[in-house]
């Protein structure tokens, strides 16, 4: 029974323990999801109900501990999303075999640290005096106020079983393909629809809920059954539709999703700039501000020892001081400046919707642009342009879940600078495994093929690689900007007629480049959360128990492969996949999950 008293502990050596263990684990998790959905979610509630099952069983466990124990646990999660989405460009680029433990480490050390230490001033302000929703942060501190609800465990313990179970049925022992695909011709268009079998998209789905599923999905649509279509018309194919189909949308219309990511990140900044202005003034002109956060001059420390290495990261590189102080001096600019909006976007739509990849993605063409301006070309200057938006794309991505936590802890008054020290050792922690988890993933599934396609650094690496050989298609990319701000447009009328459903353009542009069977399975998740708005807790419940269960089981399907390099090592000979096993089982999970919504 949790003690609720006046008094109560926070950071004690076995929330410190816990929380470090839980990043650890969500990290993991989070990694697998992310390079193979191209999209992450927030850990905070699954992290919270995880803490209070475990803590139960110690003598005068509070409510406090639990949120500091969530705090490290989402911090690794987050870490894990800034990781993903940037380092494994440097494997697709051929720059590394394997994941470089040392770079990677102290990279993500670096960017995750950065985010913390940049929205600790910006506390006061965006939670305390901004009416900000901060959806997972509420919806965080509601599940550790009913922390005596023993329910609440067995539902994510249920679910993790079936996400964990499903995957090794598929990937591990081959009962069935992991998708269901159809490709058909009419006249020269092509069109391509597929549903991907997983456990954890239908959990992404439910848990972004009905209208950002649309949007994903919807942007699917626009990629493979009316541009591709309308190229092939133009462009006939010669030999396999399937094949072609894969080949016109990696070389042109993704990069409608790149230039709709441009236009949705650089529209973040324009649309938020005013207050994070604000903010940062009224932080650094009331004294008061900062009298429960870390203390200043611990600040000011650990951000004169992060300017070293990342200063000593572009000059081994570029081997040119003048401008490694220049580069290093551009990336804390903009580390601050994208961090203050990744933690006032994640109070309008939350952590899991947070325009990180878009900020990245923008980052990265402006860096590779400039990069290339001063001189530096192939190999060293696509490196250092994925590097500079490694820092940018951790730093936002910790800052934003920095900010939800921050929330939670504001409503249930727990101590803020136990929260932030906690934000840091989740990050650390995270920092010092990922590269382990990268490379077993790797050696195992191989970053970039179909089964971890890992889009967002796909896509990175598409520009970098673009920008330097000067081959951008720009007018795919204008093209999708043109998308863009259509969108934004739609979005600001329905903004006017105060529409519950809104157009948000990130969402539209990762369904553009992300596979059409990804972005169908999200959309089915999202109808499902839109049956069943009575018991939304338990459905984001038992959907975070399938991403978890899928992911954790991925890991561990790629472990043996990676220790004894034997691609085969899980392979039946006499098995052979009957995909009507696969639907039986996605069936199911979809029952499943409705039914949980269902109990009380």
């Amino acid at each position: 029974m949790l003690n609720y008293s006046d008094k109560q502990k926070e950071l004690t050596l076995r929330s410190i323990l816990l929380g470090i263990i839980l990043s650890i684990i969500l990290s993991a998790a989070n990694t697998y999801l992310g390079l193979f959905a191209g999209m992450t979610v927030s850990a905070s509630i699954p992290a919270a109900i995880v803490s209070m099952t475990i803590l139960r069983f110690f003598k005068n466990s509070t409510i406090h501990e639990n949120n500091l124990v969530q705090t490290s646990a989402s911090a690794g999660e987050s870490l894990a999303a800034g990781v993903i989405f940037t380092f494994p460009a440097l494997v697709l680029i051929g720059y590394w075999t394997n994941f470089n433990y040392y770079e990677v480490t102290k990279i993500a050390l670096v960017g995750g640290i950065l985010g913390a230490l940049f929205t600790i001033p910006l506390r006061k302000t965006l939670i305390v005096n901004q009416k900000l929703k901060f959806p997972e942060g509420v919806a965080t501190s509601k599940i550790l106020k009913s922390s005596n609800d023993i329910n609440l465990s067995k539902i994510i313990l249920q679910s993790s079983c079936i996400g964990a179970i499903t995957k090794f049925s598929q990937s591990a022992i081959n009962l069935w393909n992991s998708s269901l695909n159809y490709f058909f011709q009419i006249k020269n268009s092509i069109f391509g629809f597929s549903i991907d079998l997983s456990p954890a998209l239908i959990g992404v789905g439910y848990i972004i809920g009905l209208n950002i599923s649309i949007l994903v999905f919807t942007g699917g649509i626009i990629s493979w059954l009316i541009a591709i279509p309308i190229y092939s018309a133009f462009n006939p194919s010669n030999g396999d539709i399937t094949n072609y189909a894969w080949m016109i949308w990696d070389s042109k219309i993704r990069f409608l999703g790149v230039g709709a990511m441009l236009t949705g990140g650089f529209w973040s900044i324009i649309k938020i700039i005013k207050p994070i202005i604000n903010g940062i003034s009224n932080s650094i002109y009331n004294k008061d501000s900062q009298s429960k956060d870390i203390p200043l001059k611990y600040i000011l420390l650990l951000f004169s020892i992060i300017i070293i290495p990342i200063y000593s990261i572009y000059n081994q590189i570029l081997t040119n001081i003048p401008i490694s102080i220049i580069i290093t001096i551009l990336i804390i600019v903009i580390a601050f400046t994208f961090s203050s909006i990744a933690g006032y976007m994640s109070g309008i739509v939350g952590s899991s919707n947070n325009p990180v990849s878009g900020l990245t993605i923008a980052t990265i063409l402006l860096s590779a642009l400039f990069i290339k301006y001063l001189g530096f070309l192939s190999y060293t200057g696509m490196v250092s342009s994925v590097l500079f938006g490694s820092i940018i794309c951790c730093s936002a991505a910790i800052a934003g879940d920095n900010m939800q936590d921050l929330k939670t802890g504001h409503i249930i008054n727990s101590t803020p600078w136990m929260q932030q020290t906690m934000q840091i050792i989740g990050t650390v922690s995270s920092a010092l495994v990922i590269t382990l988890t990268l490379n077993i993933l790797h050696s195992a599934y191989g970053i970039g093929s179909e089964s971890l396609p890992a889009p967002q650094a796909n896509l990175m690496k598409v520009v970098v690689e673009g920008v330097f050989n000067e081959n951008l298609p720009w007018l795919w990319i204008y093209a999708g900007m043109f998308i863009g701000i259509i969108v934004i447009c739609l979005d600001l009328i329905q903004e006017q007629k105060k529409s519950s459903f809104r157009l948000p353009v990130l969402a539209l542009a990762v369904g553009i480049y992300l596979p059409i069977g990804l972005s169908s399975t999200i959309f089915i998740g999202g109808l499902i959360s839109s049956y069943t708005n009575k018991n939304k807790e338990n459905g984001i419940l038992f959907s975070s128990g399938l991403i978890t269960g899928e992911a954790i089981m991925g890991i561990l399907i790629a472990i043996p492969i990676f220790i004894t390099s034997n691609l085969n090592w899980w392979k039946i000979n006499f098995i052979t996949p009957v995909n009507i096993l696969g639907f039986i089982a996605f069936t199911f999970i979809i029952y499943s999950l409705y039914k949980s919504t269902k109990k009380k």
